[in-house]
């Protein structure tokens, strides 16, 4: 009995310990900056585990992306807007889009090689009543080659980088992200 009541204390002793550690640990839940700065350095921070974790879920569908292929790192983003108005035939996204540059280093494994890849993107968000908003993301691939033209951008938008963006976002909507000041 007075073995019991020992093991039943210690057990209740740890597990309040444990909820304590727990509770210290647990991300509170915070909202989106407002700031289109901090909004993007905290997403690229997590976009490549964002777009990796897209990349797999995609490979157990249906196999649509090529095999081996994983973001290692996003960065150096940029925030000097391009003049939409000038480039548009018919103007589609508007002059107040929000636009990011950023490169992302991507590596694919194949059967006798590894290929690192750096990727270019061009990212317009905006800022709604409920939060930021991917609008659209364009992409482009750098020069595997010195030399080489650069080859044209192309609506990177559904794509692993796009739908990991908008998971992000949602997320940071929803107040399920941690982030530290």
């Amino acid at each position: 009995m007075k073995r019991g009541l020992i093991g039943l204390l210690m057990t209740v002793g740890c597990l309040s310990q444990l909820s304590g550690v727990y509770s210290q640990n647990t991300r509170e839940s915070t909202s989106c900056p407002s700031d289109l700065e901090r909004l993007t350095e905290l997403m690229l921070k997590d976009l490549p585990s964002y777009a990796n974790r897209v990349i797999q879920r995609e490979r157990l569908r249906d196999r649509p992306f090529p095999p081996s292929l994983y973001v290692l790192v996003a960065g150096r983003p940029e925030f000097e807007p391009l003049p939409l108005t000038n480039l548009q035939y018919e103007p589609v996204l508007k002059d107040t889009a929000q636009q990011v540059f950023f490169t992302t280093l991507e590596r694919q494994y194949g059967e006798q090689r590894v290929v690192e890849l750096e990727n270019y993107y061009w990212l317009f968000l905006t800022q709604t009543e409920e939060g930021w908003r991917s609008v659209s993301l364009f992409s482009q691939l750098a020069s595997l080659n010195d030399g080489d033209l650069p080859l044209p951008p192309k609506d990177a938008s559904n794509g692993a980088i796009g739908q990991g963006i908008r998971l992000w976002l949602r997320d940071c909507r929803a107040g399920a992200l941690r982030i530290d000041d």
